[in-house]
C-alpha cells in the first residue's frame, strides 16, 4: 500500500515512454513533398512562435502568482505551483510539435487510403496523451512523495494542492489564447474564403490558412493539452486534498492505516487507469473504409477497451484497500462511485455525440433549417445545444447520486470526512482515469483537419481530401466527445474542491455557511452565476475583434496583390501576416479574461468569506451549463455545415452551405474558445479559493 505513490509514478514513466514510442513512429514516416514539407514547415514555425511568446507573457503571470503562494501561504507552494505550470506548458509544447509534424505525414498516408492515415494521426495525437497524462501524474506523485512522505513539510497538502493551481494557470491562458488564435483565423479565412471570394476551405490562394492551420494546433492540440492536463491533475488532487482538509492531517498523519487507504485509492484508480490505456492505444487500427461508422468504431476501441480493463481493476483496487479494514462496511461501494463516474463520462460523451454527429436528429434538422437562411441556422444551433444542456445536467445528477450512494455503503463518515461526499471526488478521477487514450482521440481530430488543409493547399488529388475529410469529420465528434469527459470531471472536481475549501476554512479558525437567507452569500450566489456570462462574453469579443482584423487583410490581399484571387501561376499571399494578426491579437485579449478567474475569488476572499462561497456555488453550475451549451451548439453547426459539403442541400458553394459557414463562424467560438475554457474557469476559482484560505481567515 505504501507503494501505491511509487507505482502510479512509474505506470507515468511507462506513459512518457510509450509517447517516446509513437513520437519515432510517427517521425518514420514519410511526410510527403517539397510542397507539403514546406507547408508543414510554415505551420510548424507559426505555432512554435506563438507559444514561444505566449508562454513569456504568461511566465509574468506565474511568476507573480508564485511570489504571491511564497509570501501568503508557503515557500514550498510556490515551487509545486512552479511545478505544476512548467509541466503543464510542456505537455502542450510537446503535443503541438508532434501534432505539426504527424500533419503532413497523414496526408501522405492518406494517399493509400484511411487504412494508413488513421493510426498515424491517432499516433501523433497519443503521444499528446501519454505526454499529459504521463507528466501530470509522475509530476503529481513526484510533489507528494518529496513534501508529504519525505520532507514531511508544514501545511503538506496545500503545498501539493498548489500544484493544481500551477497546472490551472497554464491552462486557462492556454485555452483562451490559443482558443482565441484559432477562431479569428478560423472565421475570417471563412467568411472571406467560402462566403465572399466563393473558393473552397484550405484554398492556396487565401491568405489565412496557413495562420488557420497555425490555429488548430495552439489551440486544439496545445490548448487543449493543458486543459486536460490541469483536468486529471485535479481529479486525482480533489480527493487527496478532501481527505487531507476534512481530517485535518498533516505529512506526519499521513501514515495512519484508515487515512493512507483514502488517500491512495485515486492514486491506484489512476495507475489502473494509465496502464489501461496503454493497452488501449495498441487496439487502434484503420480499416479500408471511408464510412464515418467505420472510421469511428476504429478509433474508440481503444477507449473502450480501457475503460473495460479500468472497471475491471477499480474492483479489485477497492478490495485490496478496505477489504480488511473494520472502518469500512462495503468497499464495492467506492468501486461503485467510481465506475458510475466513468460511466457518466462516457455517457455525456455519447450525449455530446448525439447532439454534434451528422448521423443523428439535431445535426441534419439544422442542416435543412439552412434552406431558410443564416438565422434559422443559428436558431437551430442555440436550441441544440440549450436542449443538450437538459440531458447532460440529468445525467450528472444521476452520477453525483451514485457516487454519493457508493461512497456511503463504502462507510458513513471518518472524522469530519462524509463518505457520500469522498465517494464524489473519486467519481471524477473515474471520469478521467483513461485520459491517455482520451485525450490521444481528441488531439487526433486537429491533426485530421491539417492533413486536410495540406491536401487542398498542396493541390493534391481529390480523392486525398476525400479520406482526410472522413478523418475530419470525426474528429469534430472526438473533440465533443472529450469536452464532455473534461466538463463533467470539472463539475464533480469543483465540487470536491468546494468541500476540501470548507474544511479549508474551517481548519485556520473560521467557518462558512451557504445559507442564501445571509444578504452575503445571495450577493455571492449572483455574482458567481454572472462570471462565466462575462468570461465567455469577453472571449467571444476577442475573437469577433480579432476576426476583424483578420477579415480586413484578407480583403486587402485579394484586392492588392494582382492576380491572387484568380490563382495566377507564381502568385502567393502573404501568410505570415495574417499569422502576425492572430499572434498579437490573440496575446493581448487573453489578460483580461484569464485574470478575472484568479483575481475575483482573491478579492471576494479577503473581503467575506460566505461571499465567496456563494460565488463559487453559482459559477459552478452557471459555468457547468454554459459549457455544454456553448460547446455542442458550437459542434452542432460545425458538423452541419460539414454534412452539406458532402453534397446534401445543394453542397459547396449553395445558398444553403453559405447558410452554414454562417451557423459555423458563430460556433467556432462557442465551442473552440468560450466553451472549453468554462471547465477551467470553474476550477481555477475554486482551487485558488483552496489555496489561500488560511490567508483569506487569518
Amino acid at each position: 500500500m505504501d507503494a501505491i505513490p511509487y507505482l502510479a509514478g512509474a505506470s507515468a514513466i511507462l506513459g512518457l515512454l510509450l509517447a517516446g514510442f509513437f513520437f519515432n513512429n510517427v517521425k518514420a514516416a514519410a511526410p510527403g513533398d517539397d510542397r507539403m514539407v514546406f507547408l508543414m514547415t510554415e505551420i510548424q514555425k507559426g505555432a512554435r512562435a506563438f507559444l514561444k511568446k505566449e508562454y513569456s507573457w504568461v511566465s509574468v503571470f506565474v511568476v507573480v502568482m508564485a511570489v504571491l503562494i511564497g509570501a501568503l501561504i508557503a515557500p514550498a507552494a510556490a515551487i509545486t505551483y512552479v511545478i505544476g505550470a512548467v509541466l503543464s506548458a510542456l505537455a502542450g509544447y510537446i503535443g503541438m510539435t508532434v501534432a505539426t509534424m504527424a500533419n503532413a505525414r497523414t496526408t501522405e498516408a492518406a494517399k493509400s487510403g484511411p487504412g494508413k492515415a488513421l493510426p498515424i494521426a491517432f499516433r501523433g495525437g497519443a503521444v499528446m496523451g501519454f505526454s499529459v497524462a504521463g507528466l501530470a501524474l509522475l509530476g503529481l506523485m513526484a510533489v507528494y512523495v518529496i513534501f508529504v512522505l519525505a520532507l514531511e513539510v508544514d501545511d503538506a497538502f496545500e503545498v501539493v494542492t498548489a500544484y493544481g493551481l500551477g497546472a490551472s494557470s497554464i491552462a486557462l491562458f492556454s485555452r483562451v489564447g490559443g482558443g482565441i488564435y484559432t477562431k479569428a483565423a478560423d472565421v475570417g479565412a471563412d467568411l472571406v474564403g467560402k462566403v465572399e471570394a466563393g473558393i473552397p476551405e484550405d484554398d492556396p490562394r487565401n491568405p489565412a490558412t496557413i495562420a488557420d492551420n497555425v490555429g488548430d494546433n495552439v489551440g486544439d492540440v496545445a490548448g487543449m493539452g493543458a486543459d486536460l492536463f490541469e483536468s486529471y491533475a485535479g481529479s486525482i488532487l480533489a480527493p487527496i486534498s478532501l481527505v487531507a482538509f476534512a481530517l485535518g492531517l498533516g505529512a506526519e498523519q499521513a501514515s495512519a492505516m484508515t487515512n493512507i487507504s483514502l488517500l491512495s485509492f485515486p492514486m491506484a484508480i489512476a495507475l489502473a487507469g494509465m496502464v489501461a490505456s496503454i493497452i488501449g492505444s495498441f487496439l487502434v487500427k484503420g480499416g479500408t473504409s471511408t464510412d464515418s461508422k467505420a472510421l469511428s468504431k476504429a478509433l474508440h476501441m481503444g477507449t473502450n477497451v480501457a475503460m473495460a480493463l479500468t472497471v475491471l481493476a477499480t474492483v479489485a483496487i477497492a478490495f485490496w484497500l478496505f477489504g480488511d479494514n473494520d472502518q469500512f462496511d462495503s468497499p464495492i461501494g467506492l468501486a461503485i462511485a467510481v465506475i458510475g463516474g466513468l460511466l457518466v463520462g462516457w455517457a455525456l460523451g455519447k450525449t455530446a455525440e448525439y447532439y454534434t454527429s451528422d448521423h443523428f436528429g439535431p445535426v441534419k434538422k439544422i442542416a435543412g433549417q439552412t434552406s431558410t437562411g443564416p438565422a434559422t441556422t443559428i436558431l437551430g444551433g442555440i436550441s441544440a445545444g440549450m436542449v443538450s444542456v437538459a440531458a447532460s445536467v440529468a445525467l450528472l445528477a444521476v452520477g453525483v447520486a451514485v457516487a454519493y450512494w457508493g461512497g456511503e455503503m463504502a462507510f458513513d463518515s471518518i472524522g469530519n470526512l462524509d463518505g457520500g461526499i469522498y465517494g464524489i471526488a473519486v467519481a471524477a478521477i473515474g471520469m478521467l482515469a483513461t485520459t491517455g487514450v482520451v485525450v490521444s482521440v481528441d488531439a487526433y481530430g486537429p491533426i485530421a483537419d491539417n492533413a486536410g488543409g495540406i491536401a487542398e493547399m498542396a493541390e493534391l488529388d481529390p480523392s486525398v481530401r476525400e479520406v482526410t475529410d472522413a478523418l475530419d469529420s470525426l474528429g469534430n465528434t472526438t473533440a465533443a466527445v472529450a469536452k464532455g469527459f473534461a466538463v463533467g470531471s470539472a463539475a464533480l472536481t469543483a465540487l470536491a474542491l468546494f468541500k476540501s475549501f470548507e474544511f479549508a476554512v474551517a481548519q485556520a479558525g473560521g467557518s462558512l455557511s451557504l445559507d442564501i437567507g445571509q444578504v452575503e452569500v445571495f450577493i455571492g450566489l449572483f455574482l458567481g452565476a454572472m462570471l462565466p456570462f462575462l468570461f465567455a462574453a469577453l472571449t467571444i469579443d476577442a475573437v469577433g475583434r480579432a476576426a476583424q482584423e483578420m477579415i480586413e487583410e484578407v480583403r486587402r490581399q485579394f484586392r492588392e496583390i494582382p492576380g491572387l484571387r484568380e490563382g495566377q501561376p507564381g502568385v502567393n499571399p502573404d501568410s505570415a501576416r495574417c499569422v502576425a494578426i492572430s499572434t498579437a491579437a490573440s496575446l493581448k485579449e487573453m489578460i483580461v479574461p484569464g485574470a478575472l478567474a484568479v483575481v475575483v475569488p482573491l478579492v471576494l476572499g479577503f473581503i467575506n468569506v460566505d461571499t465567496l462561497g456563494g460565488f463559487l456555488a453559482g459559477a459552478l453550475v452557471a459555468g457547468f451549463c454554459l459549457a455544454i451549451f456553448m460547446a455542442n451548439a458550437g459542434g452542432a453547426w460545425d458538423n452541419a455545415k460539414k454534412y452539406i459539403e458532402t453534397g446534401a442541400h445543394g453542397g459547396k458553394g449553395s445558398d444553403n452551405h453559405k447558410a452554414a459557414v454562417v451557423g459555423d463562424t458563430v460556433g467556432d467560438p462557442f465551442k473552440d474558445t468560450s466553451g472549453p475554457a468554462m471547465n477551467i474557469l470553474i476550477k481555477v476559482m475554486t482551487i485558488v479559493s483552496l489555496v489561500f484560505a488560511s490567508a483569506f481567515v487569518g
